[in-house]
């Protein structure tokens, strides 16, 4: 009876430190897909920054590569920890572990807040940059307009015709919108009104909520997968802490003795 539970303890034990050295190994993958999650949102919201005046959006981007850099070190110390079988080791591990997924828990909860705020605050500053506009100037509104119109094939606000209402338009006189709203597929467009079917027809602003709130949303899943891992692993590594401190035929296993 005493050889069956010191054999089931072995076998448990065994098969907790195999997954906890393979989590530690996704955890250094982990890390630097998350860092590149969150360098994609800071490269991304750079483009459309002018659209969305409200910096803290990028909090859940800030704090995400921060989890990601620290689940590097993470994965060292659980792998050094579970090879040598170290308690205070895998307690440090399993604390260390239970804040990351605290602060993703948070990066989740803040990318729904800011998702949630993504149109409200598009509504408020698109005017102003389209008002901005000036055309040949290579100012900052001019080239985040243009990026934004050829990349998410649209033009003006809501249409083509917001842009009667600009600055621009009226200062220019020439009856026609910038040449980033033609079409990829018209070969001589000048963006003249009186050939709209070389014009994008659907308006800017709502493609932009929807790409804003597609990148909020890598970095809640991203968030929500790798918080479902440290999960299992901080399952694991109590697994092992407690039937190191518990289990009899575990600690003769480390010291080399026999369980009779």
């Amino acid at each position: 009876m005493g050889t069956g539970t010191g054999a089931m303890g072995q076998c448990g034990i065994t098969s907790s430190k195999t997954v906890l050295v393979f989590l530690n190994l996704i955890f250094w993958a982990a890390a630097g897909i998350l860092c590149y999650v969150g360098a994609y949102v800071f490269i991304t919201y750079d483009d459309y920054d002018h659209f969305f005046e409200d910096v803290y959006t990028l909090i859940p981007a800030v704090v995400i590569i921060a989890v990601g850099t620290l689940l590097f070190i993470i994965g060292l110390i659980g792998c050094c920890a579970t090879i040598r079988e170290s308690r205070c080791g895998l307690a440090t591990f399993v604390i260390i572990l239970l804040l990351v997924f605290i602060t993703e828990v948070v990066v989740v909860v803040l990318g729904y807040i800011y998702r949630a705020k993504v149109e409200d605050e598009v509504d408020k500053s698109i005017q102003k940059v389209y008002d901005a506009y000036s055309g040949t100037n290579p100012d900052a509104a001019t080239r985040a307009i243009d990026y934004v119109q050829r990349q998410l094939r649209c033009c003006g606000i809501h249409s083509y015709s917001d842009w009667q209402n600009t600055t621009w338009f009226k200062e220019t006189k020439n009856n026609s919108v910038p040449l980033s709203c033609c079409k990829a597929t018209s070969t001589n467009c000048t963006g003249s009104f009186t050939h709209p079917i070389d014009l994008y027809s659907e308006g800017c602003e709502a493609l932009v909520v929807k790409k804003l709130q597609e990148i909020m949303m890598y970095v809640i899943w991203a968030a929500l997968a790798f918080a479902a891992i440290q999960l299992l692993g901080m399952l694991c590594a109590c697994v092992v802490l407690c039937r190191r401190s518990r289990d009899p035929a575990y600690e003769l296993l480390i010291t080399g003795g026999t369980y009779a």
